[in-house]
């Protein structure tokens, strides 16, 4: 992107090494932190594999936020998201507000009912119930 060039996520123009950059949902990030958490409870007795703030309240963050819990759902999330070609920080916008309107997707979303983007309203409702689906039977 050039310099002259202004970022607007809304088009898509949001860097080269963030277009290319692998984003996590919250509730991605929460599993992988549980787990950390996990292997730090089992060497507790160590003073060096001591639980730091920061980490803990990292954790209760994203998994206040995160909008699924089991981590097949997570799994299912990201597989029927990633059918659509979003690009990732779409993918993790999506993921993490859950938007139950066509309307709310594409105002949380913009770029994905851009021109020249495959996604027509059909598609994005599709996208969305294939979600709620998901939350609703987690």
């Amino acid at each position: 992107m050039s310099a002259e060039e202004e970022e607007n996520a809304a088009e898509l123009k949001i860097g080269e090494e963030f277009l290319k950059a692998k984003c996590l949902m919250n509730c991605e990030v929460a599993l992988i932190l549980e787990h950390k958490f996990e292997q730090l409870q089992q060497m507790a007795d160590d003073p060096m594999n001591q639980v730091s703030q920061v980490f803990e309240k990292s954790l209760q963050y994203v998994k206040r936020f995160s909008r699924y819990k089991n981590p097949d759902a997570v799994r299912q999330v990201r597989e029927i998201l990633s059918r659509y070609q979003l690009a990732e920080f779409e993918l993790c916008v999506l993921g993490n507000l859950c938007p139950e309107t066509l309307e709310e997707a594409i105002a949380m979303v913009p770029s994905i009912k851009a021109k020249g983007r495959a996604h027509d309203d059909d598609a994005i409702e599709k996208m969305l119930n294939d979600l709620s689906l998901i939350k609703k039977f987690e």
